[in-house]
């Protein structure tokens, strides 16, 4: 399955600015997905990381696998999922305005109300960012 950025909207619960998925390219849901997120020098973070050199936030490459990862095990529109946890999370390369950051999530264990993922971020040839997150429901 593919999702255009209008079905993202009306599936994550999050809105513009924070939204740091432009399209899905491959959903299999509860499994694995393959996203992508386009770095444009316009984006309001680059006004102070860092002006002179803008470099994507390292974080922010982890909220959007996290999104992607909220995409995989959402189970109807607007479903919440909470960031838990961040484990061996390593950057190899800085992601710049122009690049395009491939997000690939693959669910690695259920454990009752989260989901531990792995992820990678891509640029081309090269790997951006890998690491483990996992996705929590939030407290009833």
């Amino acid at each position: 399955m593919m999702l255009e950025n209008k079905d993202i909207l009306a599936r994550i619960p999050h809105g513009f600015p924070f939204v740091f998925v432009d399209r899905v390219v491959h959903l299999e849901e509860g499994v694995r997905a393959v996203a992508l997120k386009n770095v444009t020098v316009n984006e309001r973070f680059f006004l102070g990381h860092f002006p002179s050199e803008p470099i994507l936030p390292g974080v922010l490459i982890i909220e959007a696998m996290a999104q992607v990862g909220g995409l995989v095990v959402a189970k109807g529109d607007k479903d919440v999922w909470f960031l838990a946890e961040v484990k061996d999370m390593r950057f190899k390369q800085p992601v710049v305005p122009g690049d395009q950051l491939v997000l690939t999530v693959e669910v690695q264990k259920t454990l009752g109300g989260a989901v531990r993922f792995s992820g990678r971020a891509v640029v081309g040839e090269r790997v951006a960012a890998e690491g483990e997150f996992t996705l929590a429901r939030p407290p009833a």
